[in-house]
């Protein structure tokens, strides 16, 4: 998945009322750790919902070359036999991660207390981003890495013949971190520690929980503990995947911003540790409603009704809130855009080591859009215009960024002019089918495009 394929322009034009229902793939972040997690249990794990986007397929594959046995079975439904904690073999070729910071990050902290080698890449846009917030409390646990002098991909990890289990203070507030050090403690005898000074979200505690770890999270004055009991038997699990929440901000925020617009996006997943963006929607006067709330695999999910919203108003985003929505400050972004006033996002600094620069990305992307905008290393501010205020017709520079991509589309179908991206093939990487779906609640794109 790492080679750069032929950039393929998109354009959404202004569209009339969005209506209907859209049915968003599996959750992103649950999908790579369903599948590391099965790799890792002795026996047979079944998935349901699971996202086939390139991100996820390529986890999948690197699975397959560490030894365990991942098959689809059906549309969504996987079934993966695992090898066990301490189980995975040396792979006989090159880790390729494609566009997937979480996969290559949590699958080094899965090998990293393994006495095997194995060297990892990605795409042009993942072989930019710092590995060494991971690489470095792998070393505490006896692992070594091997490989650009800046840390960065392509790497060797030569997993700890004897790993001890460590306590470590994670210095940025990332789920990443914290997952790659609790998936390589399951290999160290007794209790590795991790601790955050802001909560981050917490599938990868809730999942090994499922898969019969013991873990135990206390929050204290000093920040939030995380402790794993190193080296049990994961019994295998069958699980569903909840819909993917960062997904379902698309098409929720095109219908608040497009006129006359009423969508529902079923069974979405609403972990509070990613809910920040529905809440900062809300208190922006987004009319967003929460329809039978219920809780699928140990997860809190509801069913999301999105209407256009004429009287947005532009808020100030915490800094401690920025963890539960890291990932959709691009699009809060273009709603931004459509609100009356200013939108301060603060503490976001973190956006700039995701697939692209995003702050960078989305600043000049609605510069483009007649949009201004004001931005520091820590934070990005929007000037709205309000409902149907926004020109458009500029071009975007997707970066090889699939929410960068998605963002400006969904900002195109409310602009007067509409907007254009360069490149919308990375959309796949996260969201397959994220053209079709949109068109079939009316969403208007090239016709050359609409089904990407």
């Amino acid at each position: 998945m790492s080679g750069a394929g032929e950039a393929k322009p998109m354009t959404a034009r202004r569209s009339g009322p969005l209506r209907g229902a859209a049915t968003i793939p599996g959750d992103k972040s649950v999908s790579h750790r369903a599948l590391i997690l099965g790799a890792l249990s002795v026996g047979e794990t079944r998935i349901e919902g699971l996202l086939e986007g390139g991100d996820v397929l390529d986890t999948a594959a690197a699975m397959r070359a560490f030894g365990a046995e991942v098959e689809r079975v059906g549309p969504g439904a996987w079934r993966v036999h695992g090898v066990g904690v301490g189980g995975f073999a040396e792979p006989d070729d090159v880790i390729d991660c494609g566009n997937s910071g979480t996969g290559v990050r949590l699958i080094m902290g899965a090998m990293a207390t393994t006495p095997i080698a194995a060297t990892f890449t990605g795409d042009a846009s993942l072989r930019l981003r710092p590995m060494g917030r991971v690489t470095r409390p792998l070393s505490l646990f006896g692992a070594a890495a091997h490989g650009r002098s800046d840390g960065r991909l392509p790497l060797t990890v030569i997993g700890a013949a004897d790993p001890a289990p460590i306590e470590y203070r994670s210095p940025v507030a990332s789920a990443q971190v914290k997952s790659a050090v609790l998936l390589a403690g399951l290999n160290a005898p007794g209790i590795t520690t991790l601790i955050e000074s802001e909560p981050t979200r917490d599938h990868t505690e809730r999942m090994l929980r499922g898969f019969g770890a013991e873990v135990e999270t206390e929050v204290t004055a000093a920040g939030r503990y995380i402790r794993l009991v190193g080296q049990p038997e994961l019994r295998p699990a069958s699980l569903t995947v909840p819909r993917d929440p960062s997904s379902a901000a698309f098409p929720v925020a095109a219908a608040l911003i497009v006129e006359g617009s009423d969508v529902l996006v079923p069974g979405i997943g609403l972990n509070p540790t990613r809910a920040g963006l529905y809440a900062t929607l809300r208190e922006m006067g987004a009319d967003l409603t929460f329809e039978n709330e219920r809780a699928e695999g140990g997860e809190p999910v509801a069913d999301l009704r999105a209407r256009f919203s004429p009287d947005l108003k532009g808020v100030e985003t915490p800094p401690a809130r920025a963890a539960s929505m890291i990932d959709e400050f691009p699009i809060l972004s273009v709603v931004a855009a459509f609100a009356d006033g200013r939108t301060v996002m603060r503490g976001v600094k973190e956006l700039r080591v995701k697939e692209s620069d995003r702050i960078d990305a989305m600043a000049r992307g609605l510069e483009a859009m007649g949009v201004r905008v004001e931005e520091t290393e820590d934070s990005l501010t929007v000037h709205g215009l309000g409902a149907g205020g926004v020109p458009g017709g500029g071009v975007a520079a997707a970066r090889l960024d699939h929410r960068i991509a998605m963002a400006f589309l969904c900002l195109g179908l409310g602009a007067r002019d509409g907007a254009s991206v360069d490149d919308a093939s990375p959309i796949d990487t996260s969201f397959p089918g994220f053209g079709a779906l949109m068109a079939g609640l009316g969403a208007r794109f090239d016709a050359a495009t609409a089904a990407a």
